[in-house]
């Protein structure tokens, strides 16, 4: 039984976290991917797999920092992924296996981003009424990108991002 996620019935985010001797100044960031599809099929080959368009990245919220972000902080910060670090690239996953565990899924497979390709493994928790939610973590240096850093390099993006997918209730 396949079934077919995307922004009308699922949210992707990506959460970044700040670091270096100025993260005080910087904002971990709740990045929502507004282009993307996801087909989950365990009998097919492979059984998962997600496609996004980098440049449908829009920032929600950043937490911590010196101030608040303003729209206009946002806009820019959205300017910088698509030019610096994403340079409006396919992202793509494909799963090599699906495991059965307690309450869903382990996923393993492989990232793509710039063409490169990295390992990733997660779980998928599927509740009441096929309700999916699960979280991966990317490294962005395995997909040969440099980190986004400020400040002569005293405030940085942190290597690892977090993905998270969650479907919408029915």
């Amino acid at each position: 039984m396949s079934q077919q996620f995307g922004p009308d019935n699922a949210s992707l985010r990506i959460r970044t976290r700040r670091t270096g001797g100025a993260a005080k100044a910087g904002h971990d960031l709740l990045i929502e991917v507004g282009s993307w599809q996801a087909t989950l099929d365990p009998e097919a080959q492979p059984a998962l797999t997600l496609t996004a368009d980098s440049s449908s990245l829009r920032v929600l919220e950043g937490t911590g920092g010196l101030k608040s972000l303003s729209e206009n902080d946002k806009a820019e910060i959205k300017k910088t992924i698509d030019k610096e670090v994403l340079k409006g690239t396919q992202i793509e996953f494909r799963s090599s296996e699906l495991q059965e565990v307690s309450g869903g899924l382990r996923v393993r497979g492989e990232v793509s981003i710039h063409g490169k390709h990295a390992p990733v493994e997660f779980d998928l928790a599927i509740g009441d009424a096929g309700h999916v939610t699960g979280t991966a973590k990317v490294t962005q240096t395995a997909h040969g990108m440099k980190p986004y850093s400020a400040l002569f390099g005293a405030l940085k993006v942190a290597d690892e991002v977090q993905v998270e997918i969650e479907t919408k209730a029915n």
